[in-house]
């Protein structure tokens, strides 16, 4: 926050990764709704990862603040890490499973759009962005990807570099701009072609500056990709079918 605290009066979109705030919403109201005020005097908009407590339920959530709105709440949870599998015979077992905000729920299936400047936003959340099936439906009306994310669970090891590839790849598949926030690296801006407009380095405090141009509109991968499982079906039994005729003809 501290960090950019002076981006307001410059940027369009500010970015706030997952991990970002340590407490749910309705224990920050006075700080969220001061960022807001911060943020529309600006003409900005902030974006921060969030946990979120609604009723009974909690979840991992993104959220839009000052000339933005709308709140995404993470569908993809990860397994023991955000959610404990078959809880009812585990949990308590054994400490592993009672990891701190493990119990998070899904949000609903409908991917929920952010507004931020007149811009849609598709908002994704840590591994969400690996699914290509659900980020090509779930980004098909933005003109923008946001993803944000809390890296630390991979360390040192190769696993932040990947997740920014996959990041890399939904913007090529999507011919969209993404803006990654990670609490630890890599950070991220990458263009509707899937190049790195510019990027953190792991485990370094840093800002990142960039320009990017929203897209609207789909590619042919988007527009066709539910039909190349079928496709793909088809040419295999078309194929076999053949093949098997052909064995027929030639019995030697």
């Amino acid at each position: 926050a501290n960090a950019t605290a002076g981006l307001y009066e410059d940027a369009d979109i500010v970015l706030w990764p997952e991990s970002a705030l340590p407490a749910y919403q309705d224990q920050l109201g006075d700080y969220l709704e001061d960022q807001s005020r911060l943020a529309a005097r600006g003409n900005a908009t902030l974006i921060t990862g969030i946990p979120m407590r609604i009723e009974r339920d909690r979840h991992n959530s993104i959220m839009a603040l000052g000339q933005g709105s709308g709140v995404h709440h993470k569908q993809k949870l990860v397994p023991f890490g955000e959610y404990v599998p078959l809880e009812q015979w585990l949990r308590g077992v054994i400490a592993f499973f009672d990891l701190p905000m493990s119990s998070f729920v899904p949000g609903a299936d409908a991917t929920p759009r952010l507004k931020a400047n007149n811009h849609v936003i598709a908002p994704f959340i840590c591994y969400e962005i690996v699914y290509p099936d659900f980020v090509l439906n779930g980004a098909r009306d933005a003109s923008i990807i946001v993803t944000v994310s809390n890296d630390s669970w991979f360390g040192r090891s190769i696993g932040p570099l990947q997740h920014l590839q996959m990041a890399q790849y939904r913007a090529l598949e999507t011919g969209k701009p993404v803006i990654r926030g990670t609490n630890n690296g890599v950070s991220a801006i990458i263009n509707e072609k899937g190049d790195l407009i510019s990027r953190s380095e792991q485990f370094q405090e840093e800002v990142l500056l960039g320009t990017i141009q929203p897209y609207r509109g789909e590619t042919p991968l988007t527009r066709f990709a539910p039909f190349i499982p079928w496709s793909l079906a088809a040419l295999f039994l078309t194929a076999l079918f053949f093949r098997k005729h052909s064995d027929r003809a030639d019995p030697d």
